[in-house]
């Protein structure tokens, strides 16, 4: 039986071009309605991009507290990365802006710059197009209307950085594996690798495959998620409110309980000084 008020943990398959605010509307209007209440906190722990498919962690009622912890998993992707191109989103968001050889990359080059200088601890500056917060707005905003966006540097970890696939000499593609700490752009991470490699890159799909031990083949589908919410038992609102009554009242006599336990251990202990004068 569900408990969405009380708290549930979802992890669903986000699809190509939804945002991770879509899904989170789509499964909230679903639980409004099934639970007939005006509100409900539903949430997202990690977004992901439009263009970004795979694992993503949808919370509800008081379960939305974790959201943090959530986010703090190691998470692993499958990126596909092109070379001798860049773009101002650093991904398909936004056309080609420039143009690089990419002639001279070899698939040993591309192993040593990825090991040496993309393994561990490193520092990375955010997209422009991105949500981190500039004047408390946030940077895509702003990007999107032209204007210049500053971002500072942030450290990472890059756990595991792996060449999955390689088309050089014939093609500029590459099919990189990435497990990385919270916080980590990927698209900026192609930015960085076309840099290192004395050329440009941008990315051109992305598939965010485990949020820490959930896997993208655990993940439930928006539409098998919803139908779960329209038909499988939940608890009522009315009922959830009386269990978490209920709970705070244990609650409070386990409080009781141990402060009692602790006056007699304190009256037993004052006794015993007493009984040694």
């Amino acid at each position: 039986m569900l408990n969405p008020i009380e708290g549930e943990i979802f992890y669903i398959d986000k699809p190509l071009k939804w945002t991770s605010f879509e899904v989170v509307k789509k499964v909230r209007a679903r639980l409004r309605k099934r639970l007939d209440i005006r509100s409900l906190r539903v949430g997202h722990a990690g977004t992901l991009d439009p263009l970004a498919t795979g694992v993503l962690t949808i919370c509800t009622g008081r379960a939305t507290k974790r959201i943090e912890e959530l986010q703090a998993g190691v998470k692993e992707y499958i990126a596909h990365v092109r070379l001798g191109e860049t773009t101002p989103s650093f991904d398909l968001e936004t056309q080609v802006d420039a143009t690089y050889p990419w002639q001279h990359i070899s698939r040993e080059q591309v192993e040593n710059v990825l090991q040496e200088q993309f393994t561990g601890t490193i520092e990375q500056v955010p997209p422009a197009f991105s949500a981190c917060k500039i004047d408390g707005k946030p940077a895509y905003k702003l990007a999107r209307k032209g204007r210049e966006v500053e971002i500072r540097a942030k450290t990472l970890v890059i756990d595991e950085i792996e060449l999955v696939e390689c088309g050089l000499p014939q093609e500029p593609s590459l099919v990189i594996r990435v497990v990385c700490s919270k916080g980590t752009y990927i698209r900026a991470l192609a930015r960085d690798i076309g840099q290192a490699l004395g050329s440009g890159a941008h990315l051109t799909a992305l598939r965010r495959t485990r949020i820490g031990d959930t896997r993208v083949e655990d993940c439930l589908s928006v539409e098998q998620l919803l139908n779960i919410l329209e038909t499988e038992e939940m608890v009522s609102p009315d009922r959830a409110e009386q269990e978490r009554l209920e709970r705070e009242r244990e609650k409070n006599r386990a409080m009781a309980r141990e402060r009692k336990a602790m006056r007699q251990a304190h009256d037993k202990a004052r006794k015993a000084r007493q009984s040694q004068l």
